[in-house]
């Protein structure tokens, strides 16, 4: 074994190895910047009760809105979703009457033709 690799194949000292887990566990731990929300207020620099009751208040209704506006445009898309498919289902049912029709004339077709290939 060459030098280089006695030095970097040997284990390292478990002080080491304690210091790069901590210093992982530290990156993990740190806080996630919050997501801004636009329409959203920062209610934690008020410093009155009343007014910080009021923000939070404003914000739940904020929050509510836009809540009860994503339910309705949901509805309204599963409702075109519906629309599409039963019209998808009845064009089917008609492309199906029309292959089962078109499937009894080529029978009729072939029935007439074969006892006039045999004269």
């Amino acid at each position: 074994m060459t030098r280089e690799c006695r030095q970097l194949c040997q284990p390292r000292p478990l002080g080491t190895r304690l210091l790069g887990a901590a210093i992982l566990l530290a990156a993990l731990l740190q806080p996630a910047a919050a997501q801004d929300i636009r329409g959203l207020e920062a209610c934690v620099a008020e410093k009155q009760m009343e007014r910080r009751t009021g923000c939070l208040q404003a914000n739940v209704e904020f929050l509510q809105q836009a809540l009860t506006k994503l339910g309705r445009e949901t509805q309204e898309k599963i409702n075109a979703a519906g629309r599409d498919l039963a019209a998808a289902r009845a064009e089917i049912a008609e492309l199906k009457s029309a292959i089962a029709k078109l499937s009894g004339e080529l029978a009729q077709l072939k029935a007439k033709a074969e006892p006039n290939a045999k004269k």
